[in-house]
């Protein structure tokens, strides 16, 4: 079934090229479309933010959102427009609530702050991040917000970008030995503290889950599944640890590495799963196992919402979101002192 996002995007199209809606015409609201379709506003608010990123709408801070209009007209149209501050907002994927949340806070607390927001999406290529930043730079955005590419090494774009000190602000992922503003969980710290209650009850096959370590967040997450066991006088078993490669996961292969893991494995009373999409897997091999959630096995996970019987490592969006925007201003007003700022995790047990 079609995504009622995307629904919502192609009757807009539709009325674009039925002539109902013509350069310059401002199109319905998030919340007239969220009336309109029965959706959330978080709905309606991504079924624009598509168009913007294809080109097709625009959106003007405290006006709307309208259907582009040729150069020419843009310029006549808003030759006497106050002058804001312009952000550029880069994100690997819209696949997650992670993902949206943070989308949703980013435009809410940009909003209030009164910046344009400016969105790409790169689908987890390091090579459209690159073309993203160099073409916001091009067009002489005031600041970026990035959410970097899951890669073995960082783009070096974003270095260019610190080295020239241009307001930038890192979310979610931080890379080590750039000086520059982040804002990330907690992860180690929430890690370590859902395991360590997991062995504290007893747990001591304890399966670790998670894509290979590329990146701040695999690496801060593994290195605090590592804590616990040590501060609990446990060995670090690595025959328990289920490593999948990034083709692995784009492949969609993931749930059949999963499910031969685990079944090989049939001693393990716990899964922890750094992340929703790793753990939806590992439920699903778990039933095909005919192992129960959580009676036979428990299973944590970072932002596994949707899941029955599934512990929650949850990440604080909103906050990570308002601190970001707050690190931006600071930077657009004059100051530059770079600093990495951390968000505790909620950790919800079942």
């Amino acid at each position: 079934m079609e995504p009622l996002y995307q629904r919502i995007q192609q009757e807009i199209k539709r009325q674009i090229r039925d002539g109902a809606l013509r350069p310059g015409d401002r199109v319905p609201s998030e919340k007239e479309l969220a009336a309109q379709y029965g959706v959330s506003q978080i709905t309606s608010k991504n079924a624009l933010l598509g168009l913007v990123e294809e080109g097709l709408l625009v959106r003007f801070q405290g006006k709307g959102t309208f259907v582009r209009m040729s150069e020419g007209e843009a310029e006549q149209a808003t030759a006497s427009d106050d002058v804001r501050s312009t952000i550029a907002l880069i994100l690997p994927t819209m696949k997650t609530k992670v993902d949206q949340r943070l989308l949703d806070g980013i435009e809410r607390y940009c909003s209030e702050a009164g910046y344009e927001l400016l969105v790409r999406i790169t689908r987890e290529s390091q090579e459209e991040e690159a073309k993203a930043i160099e073409r916001f730079r091009e067009r002489g955005v005031d600041g970026f917000i990035i959410f970097p590419v899951e890669n073995e090494s960082y783009n070096d774009a974003i270095l260019r970008l610190s080295l020239d000190r241009v307001p930038l602000v890192l979310i979610d992922r931080f890379l080590r030995e750039i000086k520059t503003y982040s804002v990330s969980s907690a992860n180690l710290e929430g890690t370590c503290a859902a395991v360590t209650d997991l062995i504290g009850r007893g747990h001591r096959s304890i399966v670790y889950l998670s894509p290979e370590i590329t990146n701040s967040v695999t690496d801060e997450r593994a290195k605090g599944f590592e804590q616990a066991l040590v501060d609990s006088g446990l060995p670090i078993d690595k025959q328990l640890w289920c490593m999948l490669s990034l083709e692995t996961i784009a492949k969609q292969q993931a749930y059949d590495e999963i499910l031969r893991f685990l079944e090989g494995r049939p001693e393990a009373t716990a899964v922890f799963a750094v992340n929703s999409e790793l753990a939806r897997y590992a439920y699903a091999a778990l039933r095909s196992l005919r192992k129960r959630v959580p009676t036979d096995v428990e299973l944590v996970a970072f932002d596994a919402y949707e899941l029955d019987g599934v512990s929650v490592l949850a990440q604080r969006e909103d906050e990570m979101s308002r601190m970001t925007v707050e690190l931006l201003a600071e930077q657009l007003q004059g100051t530059f002192r770079p600093r990495r700022l951390m968000v505790p995790v909620d950790y919800r047990k079942v």
